[in-house]
């Protein structure tokens, strides 16, 4: 990197962590209590909603990996963008109107009011295993390969200069510093990567222009915009024809978009439903443009820079070719995705550390101490997973698939407990567990006794046993129906003349996508 850039890099990173400090700063006479910490004070406008959602989403095994999937696979990996757009208007109609009517803090919370105990614990144990030793592990060590491919950093010292950043902007605010940072991330993510889009095609047009060069990819490279692959394609066990429209990848979406807590979280942060909405189909479109900012560029190497030794590669080859200047604000953008998931990621750690065990155990501390004691395990967090990262991650080539592949063993499960929950008052405690645990053995059974069945479908068939397996073991416990089951008709599923058409909207352009690049 050029002098220029370093410089381009330093004043976003110093600019960041002093907004932040000035957004997370206290009124006079007002200490932070759990809700302005953990929930930003129940404040966050639509804006912040959607453009969070986005930053905590968007990380270096986004940017780098879905390039990469790009430059093997072609446009048929966007499908994991596209469908999460119509996955979260769905989410914003039927999901969020539930969880915020019961003012819950965390996913784990409203188990046990709709379930038990049992479940919360069960469930809050098992997140901050998977946060902390999966999730936040993948993207300070991707994060970390990714620095290093383009700066020449050292692995430890971009892990802690990752780690470091996150905290410096984060730890003091809360929900609320990392929401408000996350609308600066998303638009240096966005202009950024459309830059590097934009200039890309530029290149393959021969300065001709950039629909040009998209013409030209197009007509040169035309197996790679293919949506829906065929069963005789190499790729065909990742993406299984059309069980990305009608299988497993709802589970998946849905799993991601309306469960997990360091994604939802914004959204219960939210001023009120209405608000919460406008932001989920703000994030919704511009999941339809993330295609454009972390695939195209994938494809566009192949003619670029053909000879790579790794898909991989793809992204941070293409940084080279950018102008002096640019690769530094392109490489910030890069950076702002990575740090904005670890900081959302953190905060969901002690969010649910303090919320579900910690406040279980010890419930007459002051709000002071709880905000304490959260701060303190966002920081354990990452220290955890910075000393776990490479003995766990280290010894893989594509850490990202071997994660996707652990994580997919309990996203049926999880989607059952929850759906069974909010729509069917019969399930008990004890059949949401058994869907839960159940998705881990009916997942192993078919990865060793069906090993050519791709994992899309698996985690399709898997579900619907869960479904099956709650459905059972509920109707065995003979409870009839739960006294704390979810009341719907006290809820109000009616959402905006706004929010409907812009489900309609969304719903035209997917259509209209999938028809062009059937």
């Amino acid at each position: 990197m050029h002098t220029i850039d370093a410089a381009v890099f330093i004043i976003y990173v110093v600019a960041l962590i002093g907004i932040a400090w000035w957004v997370s700063r206290d009124k006079a006479g007002h200490e932070k209590d759990t809700n302005d910490y953990f929930l930003a004070g129940s404040s966050l406008p639509w804006w912040a909603i959607g453009a969070s959602l986005i930053a905590a989403n968007i990380s270096a095994e986004q940017i780098i990996g879905m390039s990469g999937s790009g430059y093997q696979i072609g446009l048929a990996i966007a499908s994991y963008e596209w469908m999460a757009a119509i996955t979260l208007i769905i989410v914003g109609k039927y999901f969020l109107p539930i969880f915020l009517k019961h003012k819950i803090y965390t996913m784990p919370q409203f188990l046990e009011q709709r379930y038990d105990h049992r479940v919360r614990i069960v469930m809050a144990v098992f997140w901050l295993g998977v946060y902390v030793f999966v999730n936040l592990t993948a993207v300070l060590w991707l994060g970390a390969l990714a620095i290093n491919t383009i700066a020449g950093v050292d692995l430890i010292y971009g892990m802690l200069f990752l780690g470091a950043f996150s905290l410096a902007y984060s730890l003091y605010g809360g929900l609320k510093a990392v929401a408000m940072t996350d609308i600066i991330q998303v638009v240096l993510l966005v202009f950024g990567g459309l830059f590097l889009s934009y200039t890309a095609l530029n290149l393959i047009s021969d300065g001709n222009g950039a629909w040009q060069g998209f013409i030209d990819l197009t007509q040169r490279l035309p197996e790679k915009f293919d949506m829906i692959l065929s069963e005789d394609n190499p790729h065909y066990m990742d993406l299984p024809g059309l069980s990305v429209l009608l299988g497993g990848m709802w589970i998946m979406n849905l799993s991601y978009w309306g469960f997990n807590q360091y994604i939802i979280q914004r959204t219960l942060a939210a001023k009120s439903v209405q608000e919460a909405q406008k932001g989920i189909a703000f994030a919704a479109f511009l999941k339809l443009l993330m295609p454009l900012i972390v695939v195209l560029p994938g494809i566009a190497a192949v003619l670029l820079v053909p000879d790579l030794g790794r898909p991989d590669q793809a992204y941070p080859s293409l940084m080279v070719l950018m102008p002096v200047g640019l690769k530094g604000v392109i490489f910030a953008a890069l950076v702002a995705a990575i740090v904005s998931s670890l900081a959302s990621m953190t905060n969901s750690v002690s969010t649910i550390f303090t919320m579900d065990i910690y406040k279980d155990r010890r419930p007459d501390m002051s709000q002071h101490h709880y905000v304490k004691v959260g701060r303190i395990v966002s920081l354990l967090a990452l220290i955890i997973a910075m000393v776990v990262a490479k003995p766990l991650l280290g010894q893989f080539d594509q850490a990202f698939q071997y994660i996707q592949e652990f994580t997919g063993f309990f996203t049926p499960g999880i989607v059952a407990l929850f759906v069974m929950g909010m729509f069917w008052k019969k399930t008990t405690a004890t059949g949401g567990l058994a869907a839960a645990l159940g998705s881990f053995v009916f997942s192993l059974v078919f990865k060793f006794f069906w090993p050519a069945l791709p994992f899309m479908d698996r985690v399709g068939l898997v579900f619907l046993l869960c479904i099956g397996l709650a459905a059972i073991v509920s109707l065995m416990d003979n409870q009839g129906p739960k006294e704390h089951g979810i009341e719907l008709s006290e809820v109000s599923f009616g959402t905006s003349t706004g929010f409907n058409i812009a489900a309609v909207a969304v719903t035209l352009i997917l259509i209209a996508f999938y028809t062009t690049w059937w």
